[in-house]
């Protein structure tokens, strides 16, 4: 394998090779748009029992007090548990395999919510959720910058993040329309139908990303071996620590010891907390008198 010597540190090159702009085309064609796509059905399943209450799921289960704010937050405790072990798991197992089985796994769970009847089995599936969703938006950032360089990064995230946006706009869009026109069919609530759609969709995505998802740049079916040499070439080129591989307790030591982490951890913690109100928005809208279809169109 050639070295190349040549580092660009400040990740300032720009492409003026024909052959590296057709590899970025094609990167951004087979790879981001089932990114995309998984990340959509992320929010999807996961914000389901948001809109959910707006049909007659909180009856349904017979939930009181405080046990719908518990269904809702449970994800996240899933979240949290998922997410610390899987971040340490990715780089040493195929991240096709490992990423695309965990959008299987989340999906099969988000379509069996359908199934829960009581407060025990709506928490159960929410912390199952959370655990299988934990993995992908790690995922996706590594994955995405084992094929960027620095320079194009921002872009292909902003892309990417676009996904989670269109989810939380449309989300609302979908429920109204799945309520209004399936609730009771087959006996089953409007809630239900929702769940069962979205999961079969997802299901669907997990199967395309099985075959699409690359694992690294020389190891990418749908690239020539021309191209996958000067995929690896172009992200070796674009790095800038060139250190041998280090354990995953000294890494995490390292990460630990830098102050933009708890930066980042605080900003983080900020904005998911003035996010909140989206698990909550659509029943606030509904205490204004609008009726199920409006408030979720709105």
């Amino acid at each position: 394998m050639p070295e190349i010597e040549k580092v660009d540190h400040f990740g300032a090159h720009t492409k003026t090779d024909p052959k590296e702009i057709a590899l970025v085309r094609k990167l951004d064609i087979y790879m981001l748009p089932i990114l995309w796509l998984m990340y959509f059905f992320n929010f999807l399943d996961r914000n389901a029992m948001v809109n959910g209450k707006l049909s007659s799921l909180t009856k349904d289960l017979n939930l009181k007090g405080t046990e719908y704010n518990t269904c809702v937050s449970i994800l996240f405790v899933g979240y949290l548990c998922g997410q610390v072990p899987s971040n340490m798991i990715l780089n040493r197992v195929r991240p096709s395999l490992y990423m695309a089985g965990f959008c299987m796994a989340w999906s099969i769970v988000s379509l069996l919510t359908y199934k829960a009847h009581d407060y025990k089995t709506m928490v159960i599936c929410r912390f199952l959720l959370g655990i299988t969703e934990a993995p992908f938006y790690p995922g996706a950032l590594y994955m995405i910058s084992m094929f960027y360089t620095r320079k194009e990064v921002a872009t292909r995230m902003s892309i990417f993040y676009t996904g989670n946006m269109l989810a939380s706009a449309f989300s609302g869009l979908i429920a109204a329309g799945v309520f209004a026109g399936l609730d009771g069919n087959r006996g089953l609530a409007g809630w239900q139908w929702l769940f069962i759609i979205q999961g079969a969709l997802s299901i669907f995505v997990a199967g395309v990303a099985f075959f699409t998802l690359p694992d690294s740049p020389l190891q990418t079916r749908w690239l020539t071996p021309e191209e996958r040499q000067l995929a690896h070439n172009r992200i070796f080129s674009d790095t800038t620590d060139r250190r041998e591989g280090t354990s995953v307790i000294k890494g995490l030591r390292e990460a630990a010891a830098d102050w933009r982490t708890w930066v980042f951890c605080l900003m983080d913690n900020l904005h998911l907390s003035a996010n909140g109100f989206k698990n909550f928005l659509p029943s606030v809208m509904k205490t204004l008198g609008y009726n199920t279809t409006i408030t979720l169109a709105l």
